[in-house]
């Protein structure tokens, strides 16, 4: 026996919907792929009971390139990057590194006291520590017994 299936042409309608939205986000969206649209640098961030910790990779780069700020609830990181090596004739097959300046700027989870902030940079890994605002940090209360 065979199993009739009711055709629905409203569901072959949003799939179609589907796909061109899909185009367009693609085509319009992210023109140049994603290995260009990624930011850099890449960061990763994470909290623990007193401190936002903000770790950016920042290969090849010196302490003294990078610029940290934070305003209100967004920190940002500065730079530049520089290229060492000078080739004449230029004949790439593949070129993924960048080079050039960058800017990037995260919102912080939680308030932070930018006064206390602490920054290390080793092994082309910068890690920016964060102390929590007093108000913000959780509090433990001890219960008694009677």
């Amino acid at each position: 026996m065979t199993d009739l299936t009711r055709w629905e042409p409203m569901r072959e309608m949003i799939t179609l919907r589907e796909a061109m939205d899909r185009l367009f986000d693609e085509a319009f969206t992210r023109p140049f792929g994603p290995l260009l649209s990624t930011q850099f640098p890449a960061i990763d961030m994470y909290q623990t009971d007193d401190d936002v910790v903000v770790k950016a990779a920042l290969p090849g780069m010196k302490a003294d390139d990078v610029q940290i700020s934070v305003v209100g609830d967004v920190l940002t990181i500065k730079g530049e990057v520089q290229e060492k090596e000078e080739v004449k004739k230029r004949n790439y097959h593949l070129r993924e590194q960048r080079y050039g300046a960058f800017e990037r700027s995260i919102r912080l989870p939680t308030e932070v006291v930018a006064d206390k902030a602490k920054a290390e940079f080793e092994d082309g890994i910068l890690t920016i520590t964060l102390p929590k605002a007093e108000e913000v940090r959780p509090k433990t209360i001890t219960v008694k017994a009677k």
